[in-house]
């Protein structure tokens, strides 16, 4: 990817204090250049060119810090954007028209602007993975969030927030959430199923929580402070997340009215079984079931099996007929012994979880029968991994979760997927990361939290192009200020990529 700074060549091309040949020779530039990258920040414009749209290879716009009130409508030509920052303008939209085009950004920075909505058209963005909106005028979510399914980082403080949807419950990837310094009043139950490690509901007008909070385990830091709560002690709302969310957790009501206890067993797995006939999906999670029901694999038809939250030791043989099955969901069971024999049997399998299991050491060719794994957990499972487990025999992998396996020593043949954008190794007792991890260019989450990792590879920076999150937060870093931790990814790789350029 090219990358050239417009401004640097034709000082005033955008600031409109030049001739108009100036501004053709940019755009015979930007043409050459085939797009790329375009970064004209901290200046003094008010306007972007409506000639912009002609470098339909541009993938990043960088314009913040100026004096831009609006963005050009042509702006939607450039429909292979990725990142578009222009936060610290005075943007009062963003054009729906782009946001409906680009369909493949993956970050948004409109932060310090005079936004006083968000696009409706917002959930079409379906691959976007950063979106900070913080202080603006919004005073509404769209209902559209939920298709923004990629998205991990959502920051909305210092807006005029007074509800949420509850369509952000849809948001199952969502770990940042930052609604701090708004005017909310409740916090919608719906948003209570998210997975998110960080809430900031700081400065609003909450007066109470939902109880279905203490049901977020994942959370790490739950922000309180500067609102009137009635419901809850100071020591509870300033002390430690965990604290807090086991008191929430107390005041839930009992679980008799679930489905799962009103009604008999067997008739939920006949309404599961009669609604994959047209989804192509079963779902018989927390059931208490000790064996798989022949429900599950009746239908060659079948693509997504979930079976999690049970107490199922191993897989009938059957399964081996579900020849359209795609993704099997074995989370929080009693699987003990890695399932090849089935797995091998099924050849459109991409999607494998089995977090959570008593599951004994797999053998070191295990993963050959799952040649076409795109997405495997097997976070929960101490001591599973052999000594050198071929992760090369699933080329195709993207997702890796191994949270809590008491890994000391990164596997250096993770290195080898080339494939990988979501690699999970937190709650491990990892002291070092390799330099080698510089060639895993297609990361884009990288979870390291909850470790013992005192120093980072600078080459580590090398993966600012694509790498959006990175957690650290429970490690002994010395190397690295607290003041840059606590900007986030950006200034951490920003860091470490000087560092580089250093040595």
């Amino acid at each position: 990817m090219q990358e050239f700074q417009v401004l640097s060549t034709f000082p005033t091309v955008l600031s409109g204090r030049c001739p108009m040949r100036c501004t053709k020779a940019w755009m015979r530039l930007a043409r050459e250049k085939s797009g790329g990258r375009f970064d004209c920040s901290n200046n003094q414009l008010k306007d972007l060119p409506s000639s912009l749209g002609q470098c339909a290879a541009l993938s990043e716009l960088k314009a913040s810090n100026n004096s831009i009130s609006s963005l050009p409508d042509e702006l939607a030509n450039c429909s292979k954007l990725i990142k578009l920052e222009v936060e610290g303008n005075k943007l009062i939209m963003l054009p729906k028209e782009m946001i409906a085009s680009c369909t493949m950004l993956t970050e948004i920075n409109a932060s310090k602007n005079m936004l006083s909505a968000m696009p409706d058209n917002i959930g079409s963005l379906s691959r976007l993975i950063r979106l900070d909106l913080h202080q603006n005028r919004i005073s509404s979510i769209p209902s559209s969030i939920n298709g923004c399914l990629s998205l991990l980082e959502f920051y909305m403080g210092n807006n005029d927030l007074s509800s949420l949807p509850a369509e952000i419950g849809a948001l199952t990837k969502l770990g940042t959430f930052d609604l701090h310094s708004n005017k909310l009043k409740e916090y919608p139950v719906e948003a209570c199923t998210l997975q998110l490690s960080v809430l900031d509901l700081s400065n609003n007008s909450l007066s109470g929580l939902p109880p279905e909070i203490g049901l977020m385990t994942t959370l790490r830091k739950l922000l309180l402070n500067g609102n009137p709560l009635r419901t809850l002690r100071s020591s509870l709302v300033n002390g430690p997340t965990a604290a807090l969310l086991k008191f929430l957790r107390s005041r839930l009501p009992t679980d008799e009215g679930s489905a799962a206890t009103a009604t008999a067993k067997e008739d939920v797995i006949t309404m599961a079984a009669r609604m994959s006939f047209s989804s192509k999906e079963i779902s018989l999670e927390g059931l208490g079931l000790n064996v798989v029901p022949s429900e599950a694999w009746k239908s060659s038809d079948i693509i997504k099996v979930n079976l999690s939250k049970n107490a199922i030791e191993e897989l009938p043989v059957e399964f081996s007929s579900c020849i359209s099955l795609e993704a099997l969901i074995l989370s929080k069971n009693k699987i003990k012994e890695w399932p090849g024999g089935i797995l091998k049997s099924l050849p459109k399998f991409s999607c494998l979880k089995l977090d959570n299991n008593p599951l004994r050491q797999i053998a070191s060719n295990a993963f050959q029968t799952t040649p076409k794994l795109q997405i495997l957990d097997l976070s929960g499972n101490a001591g599973c991994l052999p000594e050198h487990p071929e992760f090369s025999s699933m080329p195709e992998l993207q997702e890796l979760y191994l949270r809590r396996m008491q890994i000391s020593v990164f596997p250096a043949e993770i290195m080898s997927l080339k494939q990988l954008r979501t690699l999970d190794l937190s709650q491990n007792s990892l002291q070092h990361i390799p330099q080698g991890i510089k060639d895993m260019t297609r990361l884009t989450e990288l979870d390291l939290s909850d470790n013992n990792i005192s120093a980072l590879p600078p080459e580590l920076g090398l993966l600012e192009p694509s790498l959006q999150v990175l957690k650290l937060d429970g490690n002994p870093l010395r190397s690295i200020r607290r003041t840059i931790l606590d900007r986030g990814t950006k200034a951490i790789l920003k860091y470490l990529k000087e560092r580089v350029a250093e040595d």
